[in-house]
């Protein structure tokens, strides 16, 4: 739906420098406290060591190593006639109801556009393979951009003096680290916008080299939330797309933290994953992932609360040892993330699409009809349930049915107006939460009159 994911105030990064304490608390500030430095820097996110934490920086926004945009004899400025084409690699239903990840290629030239669209798919393929992503897959379009370079690979690859000219102008090295793959977001965003919706880009780099970055909080200048990059050919970048998307979607906290932040000097975080409550008062009190305390974890170990998260040593406490939001070396959420990500999906899209418009008056005897997203929770997980109801009341011999018609409902003849409506919820048993289960619940209603 694009709702829920868009805005300066869903921003998770926040202004800082590794030299200076954060501004505030990543999801809670992150309003207060923009993302660029008057257009010219932004913060990122990045992974120095391919089974490491995360560290931040501020990078230039824009890159030194984009090639230039010239038009030929017609006016035409693209490289190559397949410059700027979308793709789509998985159109699971209306723009209006799902998640849009649009991937843009750079360093690949206009012979290697296929393998581009390898890699994207590879790619993709590999961040759904991690759980709630796999679950919750068909929630998601997903369109590849070509973008033509005039070189292929990227500059910094293999080593720092070489360099490429590449359309979006990826770029190792980037604010002297070697494993920060920075990229022009101006001509990222003008790739990007050529897909018919994006929520979150993947800047896929052509190169073998591990390397990557998360850019969060961009939603005020360039109309979508995150842009995360990754080299093409090193399957651990995957994690790094992972673990940003999760920032934008599940609105995660880091739960890492930088050794001399000391104690955390802010109130209560927004981040639904990290807190200034032992687990005694969280139980007490009911709140954060208190309904998760004690639990088995798939990241390991049982969900507690752990101190240090949000950058901070002392005072802010995780739900558990480790997890992708804490370290690259696994790729498992733990309970309350993938709860926190459950709720993102379902912020961010519908499950159940109208076929019929909903605005327009229908009959006893007009088809209504829906299509459900292609949803296959893993094990332990339930799929949701369509059921039919006449003015409040269920209609139990349609369950399930995508197809009705509102007199075999029941809906009387006679001269008032009725109300048919289709609702689909999610029963996972991974949310306990009721106002993340609230989420989990669309519906679409219909007049029915004579």
């Amino acid at each position: 739906m694009h709702t829920g994911i868009r805005g300066p105030a869903l921003a998770i990064a926040v202004a800082l420098t590794l030299s200076a304490p954060l501004a505030g608390s990543g999801v809670a500030d992150a309003a207060a406290a923009p993302t660029a430095d008057t257009g010219s820097h932004v913060d990122v996110e990045y992974f120095p060591e391919p089974t490491g934490e995360g560290t931040r920086t501020r990078v230039p926004a824009n890159s030194p190593h984009t090639q230039p945009v010239t038009a030929d004899a017609r006016g035409r400025t693209s490289a190559a006639s397949s410059d700027g084409e979308v793709v789509p690699l998985a159109e699971t239903g209306p723009t209006a109801d799902r998640l849009d990840v649009t991937i843009v290629g750079d360093g690949y030239t206009a012979a290697e556009q296929e393998d581009f669209l390898e890699d994207a798919r590879t790619k993709w393929d590999e961040v759904t393979d991690i759980d709630p992503y796999k679950s919750y897959e068909g929630l998601f379009n997903v369109w590849a951009v070509k973008a033509v370079s005039q070189d292929s690979g990227v500059t910094g690859d293999p080593a720092r003096d070489v360099v490429k000219n590449t359309a979006l102008g990826s770029y190792f090295w980037c604010g002297e680290t070697e494993r920060l793959i920075c990229v022009d977001l101006d001509r990222t965003k003008t790739y990007a916008d050529k897909a018919p919706a994006t929520d979150l880009v993947i800047v896929v780099s052509n190169s073998t080299k591990y390397g990557g970055a998360g850019y969060s909080g961009l939603a005020a200048d360039y109309g979508y939330d995150g842009v995360s990059t990754l080299s093409s050919d090193n399957d651990r970048s995957t994690l790094i797309a992972a673990h940003e998307m999760a920032h934008s979607i599940g609105l995660l906290a880091d739960e890492y933290q930088y050794e001399g932040y000391g104690d955390y000097p802010y109130p209560e975080p927004a981040s639904p994953k990290a807190s200034t409550l032992t687990a005694d008062d969280m139980a007490r009190q009911r709140t954060k992932w208190a309904s998760w305390l004690g639990e088995t974890d798939p990241a390991g170990g049982v969900v507690g609360t752990f101190e240090g998260a949000d950058y901070y040593e002392h005072g802010v406490y995780r739900p558990t040892e480790n997890s992708i939001m804490r370290s690259l070396n696994t790729d498992r959420f733990n309970l309350p993330g993938r709860e926190a990500m459950i709720a993102g999906f379902y912020r961010s899209a519908n499950a159940l699409t109208p076929l019929r418009n909903t605005a327009t008056k229908a009959t006893r005897f007009t088809r209504l009809a829906v299509q459900l997203a292609d949803l296959s929770p893993a094990t332990g997980l339930s799929r949701p349930q369509l059921r039919w109801y006449v003015d409040g009341r269920e209609a139990r011999h349609a369950r399930g049915r995508t197809s009705v018609l509102p007199a075999a409902l029941g809906v009387p003849a006679d001269r008032r107006t009725h109300k048919v409506t289709a609702t689909v919820t999610d029963k996972t048993t991974a949310v306990r939460s009721d106002a993340v289960r609230a989420l989990t619940s669309n519906s679409a209603t219909w007049t029915v009159g004579r």
